[in-house]
């Protein structure tokens, strides 16, 4: 593997790795991240008529074979106690391992570090080739998901589930691909079951992007029987 891609692995190590005592969940993670790493370097390296061909068909024979298993979804593999208590101040946080901006499993994911600050959430990142929408910069729509995602992690810190109602982007900056980026979140305001928060991604000291959104907060109980509560 090329040095290019060596350096992009490195930020696996610093997500959290909770406790997971199945052998299938850290099959997963691995599967998940070198998907990640196929798709970056599809996008970001030249090759050959002949190898992109050839890892079309490994491709297309893999996802047959793995379309033979029974279908499984998120209510079978979400984790008891997940509301229970908000992590720690200075914790690293995580969440379901397919979810699919932060996940380890994710074939989507953006390898986040994320952690806790006080009240608010921060994710560390570096977007990568399969990212880029104009020249050297990411598309919107990664920025975009980015915000939802990392919202996400505030309701953790009040034990709310709760649901996108709204997002707001303002681009005030082309975002770049390969420098190591910031989103750092919070929660602004709590009215009824409305959840307003506000959040930055930076490169440093420049404000690259800014959100806001509003999440609406729904029961514990109706939360983990999904959409047909």
């Amino acid at each position: 593997m090329s040095e290019h891609a060596d350096a992009h692995l490195d930020p696996l190590m610093h997500v959290a790795q909770p406790d997971h005592p199945d052998r299938e969940a850290e099959s997963r993670a691995v599967a998940g991240r070198a998907i990640r790493d196929l798709g970056h370097a599809i996008v970001g390296r030249h090759a050959s008529i002949d190898l992109v061909d050839h890892v079309a068909r490994t491709l297309d024979e893999l996802t047959l074979q793995l379309t033979q298993g029974t279908v499984r979804s998120r209510s079978q593999t979400r984790r008891e106690g997940e509301w229970d208590a908000p992590p720690p101040d200075g914790a690293t946080l995580d969440s379901f391992d397919e979810r699919p901006i932060s996940g380890r499993a994710s074939p989507w994911g953006l390898d986040l570090h994320v952690r806790r600050d006080g009240a608010e959430a921060v994710a560390e990142l570096t977007l990568r080739p399969a990212h880029e929408g104009a020249p050297d910069r990411s598309h919107g729509g990664i920025v975009a998901a980015l915000f939802d995602d990392v919202f996400g992690f505030v309701l953790a810190f009040l034990g709310q589930p709760a649901f996108t109602g709204e997002l707001g982007i303002r681009y005030e900056a082309g975002v770049p691909i390969g420098v190591p980026l910031e989103c750092r979140v919070r929660l602004a305001e709590h009215v009824g079951r409305k959840l307003f928060m506000t959040g930055e991604l930076s490169d440093g000291p420049r404000v690259l992007a800014r959100a806001t959104a509003t999440f609406i907060t729904i029961p514990v109980e109706r939360f983990a029987k999904g959409l047909d509560a």
